[in-house]
């Protein structure tokens, strides 16, 4: 083979791109990765606050988005979250469950890219180039591709696009990918940033910028899903896990509910103290569950003119409107912070058109899309990163 002839090249050395390079490179496959940023793994090093939430201990197809659901089951079945913790055990990486069944290193996201660099470094047959911007990718008379790139031109039998998303540019997203998916006649589903906080322009913003750094527990709903989480208020808006996760399922110009109180039947409580403690006023009520900050601001926008006036001297209609209002509390976002922040991108290269089996292209032998690339989202808790792990595993028995 020629210095520039492969077997296998791998667009991006992110998490999905460096797991493929090691498992194809153990079956004698000769792999080079390219990786446009100055550092492989920037997103692994940064992810779950620099701790890495590497899967989850309760993957379902459920914690996936998929405008075609049914896609990740094939992968997730053949390599399971059990398998990679089997090799992080193997590395005698430690790490801690978390709630929700998340898993996080203990020492460090720098772990699981030091695990994935010394396997790919193992097989003696991966090569990393880093500071590679991919230019073009072409196919040659003899079933070759040929990519050109900003350190000249390389050719391979096959081309696994691991290149991610369009999530945090500054770490290395870009949109290559998605122009060589169309590129070989591929559909790709908008992209839109995923589990990002949301950001507000009405009235509602100088609350959340008044609360800034307070947190509550509460269920953030839409006619599409509900999740029950911290809810954290910012000066720029609402983020904290239940803001992430329902950002994946709200587009622009909806509206949604906070419950402020989702453990409480905030009705029969304020019944039941109204014949107990008639004289309580309601903030004083509220601040036994939710901080006083949080109590004073919803005051303002729910009971403002009863602010003053004893819980027994309210009469139930009002209780129960004032109980309602809590329940399902209704926010209109102007947006979200966008890919400056958000963990992952929604929609891409449409999965109908690539083999749930191999993760190949149906439009161009030897084409491999793997990772956040293709439509396929997880929820936040680990479970992009099982894709990953999964994606690449299913294609590097294939490449």
């Amino acid at each position: 083979m020629s210095t520039n002839q492969y077997d296998v090249i791998v667009l991006g050395a992110g998490a999905s791109g460096l797991m493929l390079a090691y498992m194809a490179a153990q079956r004698g496959r000769k792999v080079l990765v390219m990786e446009k940023a100055n550092k492989v793994g920037k997103k692994i090093l940064m992810s779950g606050g620099g701790k890495c939430n590497f899967t989850n201990l309760y993957v379902e197809p459920e914690n996936f988005i998929s405008h075609n659901p049914h896609f990740v089951i094939s992968a997730l079945t053949r390599y399971t979250n059990w398998d990679f913790i089997g090799l992080v055990c193997e590395h005698g990486i430690e790490y801690e469950e978390r709630k929700h069944g998340q898993l996080f290193t203990l020492n460090g996201a720098k772990e699981i890219l030091a695990m994935l660099l010394a396997e790919c470094e193992k097989t003696g047959l991966v090569d990393i180039k880093t500071s590679c911007e991919v230019k073009n990718v072409s196919t040659l008379d003899d079933s070759n591709f040929q990519v050109s790139t900003s350190m000249g031109d390389f050719k391979s039998k096959s081309v696994v696009v691991a290149t991610g998303g369009l999530s945090i540019p500054t770490l290395g997203g870009s949109g290559i990918g998605y122009e060589i998916a169309k590129q070989f006649g591929h559909h790709i589903y908008p992209t839109r940033a995923g589990l990002v906080p949301f950001t507000f322009s009405d009235q509602f913003k100088e609350v959340t910028t008044r609360l800034s750094g307070n947190a509550v527990d509460a269920t953030l709903s839409n006619d599409l899903n509900s999740f029950t989480e911290a809810l954290l208020f910012t000066h720029r808006g609402l983020s904290g896990p239940s803001s992430l996760q329902l950002s994946n399922y709200w587009q622009v110009g909806e509206r949604f509910n906070i419950n402020f109180l989702p453990s409480l039947d905030l009705i029969d409580l304020l019944k039941a103290k109204k014949i107990s403690q008639p004289k309580v006023l309601l903030r004083t009520l509220l601040t036994e569950y939710l901080p006083k900050s949080v109590v004073l601001e919803l005051q303002t926008l729910v009971w403002a003119e009863f602010a003053d006036i004893a819980i027994g001297n309210l009469s139930d209609e009002k209780l129960e409107h004032i109980a309602q209002r809590l329940h399902h509390f209704e926010v209109k976002p102007s947006g979200t912070e966008g890919y400056r922040t958000a963990e992952v991108t929604l929609g891409g290269v449409d999965t109908t058109e690539v083999s749930s089996k191999t993760m190949e292209s149906k439009k161009q032998q030897g084409l491999y899309f793997i990772g956040e690339i293709l439509d396929v989202s997880g929820h936040l808790g680990g479970f992009n990163f099982q894709w990953a792990w999964a994606s690449a595993h299913a294609a590097s028995h294939y490449v």
